[in-house]
Protein backbone atom coordinates (compact mmCIF):
# COMPACT_ATOMS: atom_id res chain seq x y z
CA UNK A 1 0.00 0.00 0.00
CA UNK A 2 2.66 2.50 1.07
CA UNK A 3 4.48 1.76 -2.10
CA UNK A 4 0.97 2.46 -4.24
CA UNK A 5 0.31 5.62 -2.61
CA UNK A 6 4.29 6.98 -3.09
CA UNK A 7 3.98 6.00 -6.81
CA UNK A 8 0.80 7.83 -7.41
CA UNK A 9 1.85 11.17 -5.41
CA UNK A 10 5.02 11.18 -7.63
CA UNK A 11 2.80 10.80 -10.79
CA UNK A 12 1.28 14.06 -9.51
CA UNK A 13 4.28 15.90 -10.54
CA UNK A 14 3.74 15.57 -14.22
CA UNK A 15 0.10 16.32 -13.83
CA UNK A 16 0.29 19.45 -12.16
CA UNK A 17 2.82 20.74 -14.71
CA UNK A 18 0.92 19.54 -17.62
CA UNK A 19 -2.22 21.49 -16.07
CA UNK A 20 -0.99 24.50 -14.76
CA UNK A 21 1.33 24.65 -18.42
CA UNK A 22 -2.30 24.28 -20.15
CA UNK A 23 -3.60 26.73 -17.90
CA UNK A 24 -1.32 29.36 -18.24
CA UNK A 25 -1.94 29.08 -21.88
CA UNK A 26 -5.58 29.53 -21.88
CA UNK A 27 -4.94 32.82 -19.75
CA UNK A 28 -2.10 33.48 -21.91
CA UNK A 29 -4.23 32.95 -25.14
CA UNK A 30 -7.32 35.86 -23.46
CA UNK A 31 -7.46 38.75 -26.03
CA UNK A 32 -6.67 42.08 -24.86
CA UNK A 33 -4.17 43.47 -22.74
CA UNK A 34 -4.38 43.13 -18.93
CA UNK A 35 -2.41 46.78 -18.57
CA UNK A 36 -4.37 48.72 -20.44
CA UNK A 37 -7.84 46.72 -18.58
CA UNK A 38 -5.70 47.44 -15.25
CA UNK A 39 -5.58 51.42 -15.58
CA UNK A 40 -9.44 51.32 -16.28
CA UNK A 41 -10.58 54.43 -17.74
CA UNK A 42 -7.58 56.65 -17.24
CA UNK A 43 -5.08 55.07 -19.10
CA UNK A 44 -1.70 55.23 -17.68
CA UNK A 45 1.64 56.80 -19.14
CA UNK A 46 3.17 54.66 -21.52
CA UNK A 47 6.13 54.55 -19.33
CA UNK A 48 4.50 53.34 -16.39
CA UNK A 49 2.36 50.43 -19.08
CA UNK A 50 5.91 49.57 -20.25
CA UNK A 51 7.42 48.93 -16.82
CA UNK A 52 4.33 47.20 -15.82
CA UNK A 53 4.67 44.61 -18.70
CA UNK A 54 7.89 43.93 -18.07
CA UNK A 55 7.88 43.45 -14.54
CA UNK A 56 5.30 40.80 -14.95
CA UNK A 57 7.34 39.14 -17.64
CA UNK A 58 4.08 39.85 -20.66
CA UNK A 59 6.49 41.04 -23.52
CA UNK A 60 8.27 37.23 -23.29
CA UNK A 61 7.11 34.53 -25.16
CA UNK A 62 4.59 31.69 -23.80
CA UNK A 63 7.63 29.54 -23.03
CA UNK A 64 9.69 32.04 -21.70
CA UNK A 65 6.72 33.21 -19.26
CA UNK A 66 6.34 29.65 -17.91
CA UNK A 67 9.49 28.67 -17.28
CA UNK A 68 9.86 31.85 -15.17
CA UNK A 69 6.61 30.92 -13.90
CA UNK A 70 7.71 27.65 -12.77
CA UNK A 71 11.70 28.67 -11.67
CA UNK A 72 9.70 30.95 -9.23
CA UNK A 73 7.01 28.27 -7.90
CA UNK A 74 10.13 25.70 -7.37
CA UNK A 75 11.66 28.95 -4.73
CA UNK A 76 8.08 28.60 -3.13
CA UNK A 77 7.12 32.01 -4.99
CA UNK A 78 3.17 31.48 -6.19
CA UNK A 79 3.50 34.55 -8.08
CA UNK A 80 1.96 38.00 -7.73
CA UNK A 81 -1.41 39.69 -8.41
CA UNK A 82 -1.37 42.93 -10.62
CA UNK A 83 -2.28 45.09 -7.85
CA UNK A 84 1.27 43.81 -6.10
CA UNK A 85 -0.16 41.00 -4.12
CA UNK A 86 1.43 37.35 -3.48
CA UNK A 87 -0.83 34.88 -4.89
CA UNK A 88 -0.29 32.79 -1.90
CA UNK A 89 -2.39 35.47 0.23
CA UNK A 90 -4.81 35.65 -2.02
CA UNK A 91 -5.00 31.60 -1.79
CA UNK A 92 -4.73 32.09 2.03
CA UNK A 93 -7.85 34.23 2.15
CA UNK A 94 -10.07 32.84 -0.10
CA UNK A 95 -9.25 29.06 0.55
CA UNK A 96 -10.96 28.58 3.82
CA UNK A 97 -14.41 30.01 2.95
CA UNK A 98 -14.17 27.62 -0.29
CA UNK A 99 -13.29 24.37 1.87
CA UNK A 100 -15.88 25.00 4.42
CA UNK A 101 -18.46 25.69 1.32
CA UNK A 102 -17.45 22.19 -0.19
CA UNK A 103 -17.45 20.38 3.28
CA UNK A 104 -21.29 21.78 3.95
CA UNK A 105 -22.12 20.55 0.58
CA UNK A 106 -20.10 16.90 1.42
CA UNK A 107 -22.41 16.64 3.84
CA UNK A 108 -25.59 16.74 2.47
CA UNK A 109 -23.74 14.54 0.01
CA UNK A 110 -23.66 11.72 2.31
CA UNK A 111 -26.67 12.46 4.60
CA UNK A 112 -29.57 13.03 2.25
CA UNK A 113 -28.18 11.02 -1.04
CA UNK A 114 -27.67 8.55 0.75
CA UNK A 115 -30.24 8.10 3.18
CA UNK A 116 -32.37 8.56 0.48
CA UNK A 117 -30.63 6.30 -2.13
CA UNK A 118 -31.18 3.27 0.92
CA UNK A 119 -34.62 4.02 1.77
CA UNK A 120 -35.37 3.63 -1.96
CA UNK A 121 -33.42 0.59 -3.12
CA UNK A 122 -35.24 -1.43 -0.38
CA UNK A 123 -38.15 -0.18 -0.82
CA UNK A 124 -38.08 -0.20 -4.95
CA UNK A 125 -40.66 0.94 -6.77
CA UNK A 126 -42.41 1.91 -3.74
CA UNK A 127 -43.92 5.45 -2.92
CA UNK A 128 -40.39 6.77 -1.57
CA UNK A 129 -38.83 5.68 -3.90
CA UNK A 130 -40.95 7.35 -6.66
CA UNK A 131 -41.05 10.13 -5.15
CA UNK A 132 -36.55 10.27 -4.98
CA UNK A 133 -36.69 9.51 -9.13
CA UNK A 134 -38.90 12.39 -9.70
CA UNK A 135 -37.18 14.76 -7.35
CA UNK A 136 -33.78 14.03 -8.16
CA UNK A 137 -34.87 14.46 -11.76
CA UNK A 138 -36.40 17.80 -10.83
CA UNK A 139 -33.17 19.06 -9.23
CA UNK A 140 -30.77 17.63 -12.04
CA UNK A 141 -32.59 19.63 -14.59
CA UNK A 142 -32.69 22.82 -13.02
CA UNK A 143 -29.36 24.92 -13.56
CA UNK A 144 -27.49 25.65 -10.04
CA UNK A 145 -27.84 29.40 -11.00
CA UNK A 146 -31.64 29.46 -11.17
CA UNK A 147 -31.74 26.92 -7.65
CA UNK A 148 -29.37 29.71 -5.71
CA UNK A 149 -31.58 32.54 -7.06
CA UNK A 150 -34.65 30.49 -6.08
CA UNK A 151 -33.40 29.47 -2.98
CA UNK A 152 -32.32 33.51 -1.60
CA UNK A 153 -35.74 34.59 -2.40
CA UNK A 154 -37.51 31.79 -1.35
CA UNK A 155 -35.68 30.79 2.18
CA UNK A 156 -33.64 33.58 2.54
CA UNK A 157 -36.24 36.85 1.79
CA UNK A 158 -39.43 35.27 1.75
CA UNK A 159 -39.39 33.17 4.72
CA UNK A 160 -36.21 34.26 6.86
CA UNK A 161 -34.64 30.86 7.33
CA UNK A 162 -31.08 31.55 6.23
CA UNK A 163 -28.89 34.95 5.36
CA UNK A 164 -28.52 34.92 1.88
CA UNK A 165 -25.16 36.42 1.32
CA UNK A 166 -21.70 36.63 2.91
CA UNK A 167 -20.30 34.90 5.90
CA UNK A 168 -21.22 36.80 8.89
CA UNK A 169 -23.47 34.58 10.24
CA UNK A 170 -20.21 31.85 10.43
CA UNK A 171 -21.00 28.44 9.86
CA UNK A 172 -24.75 29.25 9.49
CA UNK A 173 -24.00 31.56 6.30
CA UNK A 174 -22.71 28.05 4.48
CA UNK A 175 -25.85 26.03 4.93
CA UNK A 176 -28.19 27.31 2.17
CA UNK A 177 -25.28 27.88 -0.35
CA UNK A 178 -23.55 24.40 0.43
CA UNK A 179 -27.01 22.87 -0.02
CA UNK A 180 -27.42 24.29 -3.61
CA UNK A 181 -23.80 23.62 -4.25
CA UNK A 182 -24.61 20.31 -3.14
CA UNK A 183 -28.10 19.77 -5.25
CA UNK A 184 -26.96 18.24 -8.14
CA UNK A 185 -24.26 15.62 -6.60
CA UNK A 186 -26.85 15.03 -4.06
CA UNK A 187 -29.67 13.77 -6.60
CA UNK A 188 -26.92 11.32 -8.55
CA UNK A 189 -25.50 10.02 -4.96
CA UNK A 190 -29.18 9.11 -4.39
CA UNK A 191 -29.73 7.38 -7.27
CA UNK A 192 -26.30 5.57 -7.66
CA UNK A 193 -26.68 4.46 -3.67
CA UNK A 194 -30.78 3.50 -4.92
CA UNK A 195 -29.58 1.27 -8.03
CA UNK A 196 -26.56 -0.01 -5.90
CA UNK A 197 -28.52 -1.17 -2.93
CA UNK A 198 -31.43 -2.55 -5.23
CA UNK A 199 -28.84 -4.99 -7.02
CA UNK A 200 -27.08 -6.04 -3.79
CA UNK A 201 -30.43 -6.85 -2.33
CA UNK A 202 -30.83 -9.41 -4.69
CA UNK A 203 -27.50 -10.70 -3.98
CA UNK A 204 -26.77 -14.70 -2.94
CA UNK A 205 -24.71 -12.97 0.01
CA UNK A 206 -27.83 -11.07 1.13
CA UNK A 207 -30.29 -14.05 0.73
CA UNK A 208 -27.72 -16.33 2.85
CA UNK A 209 -27.72 -13.96 5.82
CA UNK A 210 -31.67 -13.61 5.70
CA UNK A 211 -31.70 -17.55 5.65
CA UNK A 212 -29.66 -17.68 8.85
CA UNK A 213 -32.28 -15.18 10.44
CA UNK A 214 -29.99 -12.02 10.55
CA UNK A 215 -32.39 -9.19 11.60
CA UNK A 216 -32.98 -7.10 8.66
CA UNK A 217 -30.98 -4.37 9.98
CA UNK A 218 -27.92 -5.98 10.52
CA UNK A 219 -28.14 -7.59 6.79
CA UNK A 220 -28.95 -3.60 5.39
CA UNK A 221 -25.98 -2.33 7.41
CA UNK A 222 -23.12 -4.29 7.98
CA UNK A 223 -23.80 -6.55 3.97
CA UNK A 224 -25.62 -4.50 1.76
CA UNK A 225 -24.52 -1.16 2.43
CA UNK A 226 -20.42 -1.68 3.25
CA UNK A 227 -20.35 -3.71 -1.13
CA UNK A 228 -23.41 -0.64 -1.97
CA UNK A 229 -21.09 2.13 -1.05
CA UNK A 230 -18.03 1.84 -3.22
CA UNK A 231 -19.42 3.36 -6.56
CA UNK A 232 -20.76 5.92 -4.20
CA UNK A 233 -17.15 6.67 -2.44
CA UNK A 234 -15.91 6.77 -6.30
CA UNK A 235 -18.37 9.41 -7.25
CA UNK A 236 -18.01 11.52 -3.87
CA UNK A 237 -14.42 11.31 -3.97
CA UNK A 238 -13.94 12.64 -7.30
CA UNK A 239 -16.82 15.10 -6.72
CA UNK A 240 -15.01 17.03 -3.88
CA UNK A 241 -12.47 17.89 -6.31
CA UNK A 242 -15.44 19.17 -8.57
CA UNK A 243 -17.12 20.86 -5.64
CA UNK A 244 -13.79 22.94 -5.16
CA UNK A 245 -13.85 23.51 -8.85
CA UNK A 246 -17.08 24.25 -9.39
CA UNK A 247 -18.41 26.78 -6.46
CA UNK A 248 -17.61 29.66 -8.81
CA UNK A 249 -21.26 30.16 -9.34
CA UNK A 250 -22.89 29.50 -5.65
CA UNK A 251 -20.10 31.57 -4.45
CA UNK A 252 -21.11 34.70 -6.91
CA UNK A 253 -24.99 34.21 -6.32
CA UNK A 254 -24.23 34.35 -2.51
CA UNK A 255 -21.18 36.65 -2.69
CA UNK A 256 -18.97 34.62 -0.49
CA UNK A 257 -15.34 35.53 -0.60
CA UNK A 258 -14.21 32.17 -2.06
CA UNK A 259 -11.50 30.51 -4.39
CA UNK A 260 -14.45 30.17 -7.36
CA UNK A 261 -15.48 33.74 -7.35
CA UNK A 262 -11.90 34.69 -7.33
CA UNK A 263 -10.36 32.72 -10.47
CA UNK A 264 -13.97 34.42 -11.92
CA UNK A 265 -12.72 38.06 -11.29
CA UNK A 266 -8.83 36.78 -12.33
CA UNK A 267 -10.08 35.66 -15.76
CA UNK A 268 -12.43 38.26 -16.44
CA UNK A 269 -8.63 40.58 -15.33
CA UNK A 270 -6.60 38.08 -17.27
CA UNK A 271 -4.60 37.67 -13.72
CA UNK A 272 -2.42 34.92 -14.92
CA UNK A 273 -0.55 34.26 -11.76
CA UNK A 274 -3.68 34.12 -9.79
CA UNK A 275 -5.68 31.78 -12.10
CA UNK A 276 -2.97 29.57 -12.53
CA UNK A 277 -1.92 29.46 -9.08
CA UNK A 278 -5.45 28.53 -7.55
CA UNK A 279 -6.46 26.11 -10.58
CA UNK A 280 -3.56 24.19 -9.68
CA UNK A 281 -4.52 24.01 -6.64
CA UNK A 282 -7.76 22.69 -7.30
CA UNK A 283 -6.36 20.10 -9.70
CA UNK A 284 -4.25 18.80 -6.84
CA UNK A 285 -7.13 18.55 -4.36
CA UNK A 286 -9.14 16.70 -7.40
CA UNK A 287 -5.97 14.11 -7.66
CA UNK A 288 -5.63 13.87 -4.29
CA UNK A 289 -9.26 12.88 -2.98
CA UNK A 290 -9.14 9.95 -6.09
CA UNK A 291 -6.06 8.76 -4.02
CA UNK A 292 -8.06 8.77 -1.03
CA UNK A 293 -10.85 7.08 -3.05
CA UNK A 294 -8.57 4.34 -4.18
CA UNK A 295 -7.53 3.85 -0.32
CA UNK A 296 -10.93 3.72 0.71
CA UNK A 297 -11.97 0.72 -1.88
CA UNK A 298 -9.53 -1.59 0.68
CA UNK A 299 -11.45 -0.50 3.79
CA UNK A 300 -14.56 -1.27 2.14
CA UNK A 301 -13.16 -4.38 0.59
CA UNK A 302 -11.46 -6.43 1.85
CA UNK A 303 -10.78 -8.81 -1.87
CA UNK A 304 -8.97 -5.20 -2.66
CA UNK A 305 -5.20 -4.81 -2.62
CA UNK A 306 -2.52 -2.81 -4.24
CA UNK A 307 0.99 -4.11 -4.41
Amino acid sequence: MGRYVARRLLLTIPVLLGASFLIFAMVYALPGDPIRALAGDRPLPAAVMAQLRDEFNLNDPLGIQYLKYVGDLVQGDLGTAFNGQPVADIIARTLPVTVRLALVAVAFEILIGIVAGVLAGIRRNGYFDNLVLVSTTLIVSIPILVLGFVAQFVFGLQLGWFPIAGTREGLYSYLLPGLILASGSLAYVARLTRTSVAENMRADYVRTARAKGLPSRTVILRHTLRNSLIPVVTFIGADIGTLLGGAIVTESVFNLPGMGREVYNAVRQQEGAVVVGIVTLMVFFFIFFNLVVDVLYAVLDPRIRYD
